[in-house]
């Protein structure tokens, strides 16, 4: 028996360990695998499916109005007065109604249902342009922060030599202590950069696991894209393209012409209150009076049948139907507004985001020139500070430079390529970083 238990203790060790293991081993995932992931588990984008449903079942239920409706009706009664004794009474019929004219609200509410049910459709799809924009930045945040610690681990490991030089050479009276401070201050801050830029990337990467509805504790690293990716983004298609393609592509426009095709469809139904409403009747009944004794019988004898057509007609309403049509063109009209004014902020928004994609490529040639002159005359001066023909000074200005230059380069390559990939989301592109 102690044999047993053992043996049940470590199978429940066991899995209890790889359990662990299982929950913190690392998620790797590129750019495309975290907008995949997200659009199929993010609680938000569930959310916002779930209006797709109820709004297609909403089109499914106005179907159903064509239809006739059916009730049923059962009813037993115990009768008793001090001139007569107890006796049951019993009624049971079926009553059904179908509305044959309504003026077409039926059918133009039926029109409204599915215009509203596509409308969703677009509506997720602008959700998803919104949601793959956030994984975006925060997947680029990441990115930068990353490549930044390593140039900063790199400057703090030149730090840490210039000051073991640094401290042989104070010792040996070559420089001055104020010197020999300066670098272990160098040195401190170059530690500090690097925990400040880890926490960034840290706070990032929650982000992105929030987007994802990924547990915060879970560990995750994201795949790196190929050097020659950037190379391609440059290649930018020209103003005409964009556009073109943007307002094909963006659902923000659909949305807003879906709004003046539902507001016509209520301007229809306002006016249907100005015709009368037909609708067919029928029902069947039974009962029975005093009791069982015959009860067969009397289901029989007094089963009805009853058919006819009931026609409603509207002759005042206090002006309510003529206000309600009033109001449903204005609404309509305010669409159309609406629409023409989504399109051209949609253009300008598309035009503008382009000019800032080429401006920022610019200053991204820009500072990658200035990176590598930076990091060219640094290498200099740092051979010419361990021959000791340069002040200490001297090297940390050029040092910082550098490092002023380095921060430039990696913000504007990740803001170039930020707003390279929100222009291919406009265009309808998947963003791609590989």
């Amino acid at each position: 028996m102690k044999h047993i238990f053992l043996i049940l203790l470590l199978c429940g060790t066991f899995l209890s360990v790889a359990g662990r293991e299982k929950t913190e081993s690392p998620l790797q995932m590129t750019l495309e695998q975290c907008i995949d992931f997200a659009l199929n588990n993010n609680y938000s984008r569930q959310s916002v499916k779930l209006n797709e449903e109820a709004a297609q079942d909403r089109y499914n239920q106005s179907n159903m109005e064509h239809l006739p409706d059916l009730s049923a009706t059962l009813g037993e009664n115990l009768n008793h007065s001090k001139s007569n004794s107890a006796a049951w009474n019993g009624s049971y019929g079926l009553n059904s109604s179908l509305v044959l004219y309504q003026g077409g609200n039926i059918s133009e509410n039926i029109k409204k249902s599915k215009l509203s049910a596509e409308q969703t459709e677009y509506l997720t799809k602008q959700y998803d342009n919104e949601l793959v924009i956030q994984i975006l930045q925060t997947f680029l945040s990441v990115l930068g922060n990353e490549e930044l610690l390593k140039y900063q681990q790199s400057l703090l490991k030149s730090s840490e030599e210039q000051v073991k030089l640094g401290s042989e050479r104070f010792r040996l009276g070559e420089i001055l202590e104020s010197d020999y401070l300066l670098l272990q201050s160098q040195y401190a801050t170059d530690k500090n950069n690097i925990t400040e830029t880890t926490v960034q990337r840290e706070n990032s990467l929650l982000a992105l696991k929030s987007l994802l509805s990924i547990e915060p504790l879970q560990v995750m690293e994201i795949v790196h894209p190929d050097a020659e990716s950037i190379e391609w983004m440059a290649l930018l298609p020209n103003e005409g393209t964009v556009l073109e393609s943007a307002l094909a592509n963006l659902p923000d426009f659909r949305i807003s012409r879906y709004n003046v095709e539902i507001a016509g469809t209520a301007v229809k139904m306002a006016k249907s209150g100005h015709y009368p409403t037909v609708s067919l009747t029928g029902s069947l009944g039974s009962g029975h009076l005093d009791g069982v004794p015959r009860f067969g019988t009397q289901l029989s004898d007094r089963f009805t049948m009853q058919a006819g057509i009931t026609v409603n007609i509207p002759i005042f309403d206090r002006n309510r139907t003529k206000s309600n049509v009033t109001q449903s063109r204005i609404a309509l009209r305010q669409a159309e507004l609406e629409e023409k004014q989504t399109e051209l902020s949609l253009q300008q928004t598309v035009l503008q985001e382009y000019h800032n994609v080429v401006s920022s490529l610019s200053s991204f040639e820009t500072s990658t020139i200035k990176e590598k002159a930076y990091s060219a005359s640094f290498s200099t001066y740092r051979k010419q500070y361990d021959a000791g023909s340069i002040s200490t000074v001297e090297l940390l200005q050029q040092q910082n430079n550098y490092i002023n230059a380095l921060n430039e380069y990696i913000q504007d390559k990740y803001s170039f390529m930020l707003k390279r990939r929100i222009l291919d989301v406009y265009m309808g592109r998947l963003p791609q970083l590989n």
